[in-house]
């Protein structure tokens, strides 16, 4: 059964970190570009974060840009968002993205930032 599984969301206060993980099963993603984007409330999903499935591309959102690192371990079949000098605008459901010829979503973790 193909699942991507996102971990690691919670409640952070600003200037905070968070490390979100997306465990895949079912598949390896060491053919998929994988992705994580978010969602808040009443706005669409954006994308955040995104890494070519060797690794040797990435791409950010302007306002993540240098606060934000993604990652991928293919051995492991994890992607991974590192999340440094959390704000209170990053606060939203975070979804892994598997991208190939199909493409796999999670279910989401939710990332609270809050004093």
């Amino acid at each position: 059964q193909v699942q991507l599984v996102e971990t690691g969301g919670g409640l952070v206060q600003p200037g905070g970190s968070l490390r979100l993980s997306c465990i895949a099963s079912g598949f390896d993603i060491d053919v998929y570009s994988m992705a994580w984007h978010r969602q808040a409330p009443g706005k669409e999903r954006e994308l955040v974060a995104y890494i070519s499935n060797e690794g040797d591309a990435t791409h950010y959102l302007a306002s993540v840009k240098g606060r934000f690192t993604i990652s991928r371990d293919n051995y492991k079949n994890i992607a991974y968002l590192q999340m440094d000098d959390l704000r209170p605008e990053d606060t939203a459901v975070y979804f892994c993205n598997a991208i190939y010829s199909e493409r796999y979503w999670g279910r989401g973790t939710q990332v609270t930032v809050s004093s």
